[in-house]
């Protein structure tokens, strides 16, 4: 199990989600209490974006990973 922490724009929303698609594994998001499948684009935009959120996952895909390296913040 991977978590990442990451912020995320209103306009990186659809890239993400996008970009989450492509993997054949469960990809969650989540803010406090509140975790959401991350190939939903409803449930990420449902998500507060001005705050730190983590995704977890479970596998691996290069291009998810270069993307989330993207969205990275130092911790």
């Amino acid at each position: 199990m991977v978590q990442r922490k990451i912020r995320l724009s209103v306009d990186e929303v659809k890239d993400f989600v996008d970009t989450a698609c492509k993997c054949d594994f469960d990809i969650d998001i989540a803010y406090n209490r509140y975790i959401v499948d991350a190939k939903s684009i409803l449930g990420v935009f449902g998500l507060d974006m001005s705050k730190v959120l983590t995704v977890t996952y479970n596998g691996y895909n290069t291009e998810f990973e270069h993307y989330l390296n993207h969205l990275a913040i130092a911790c």
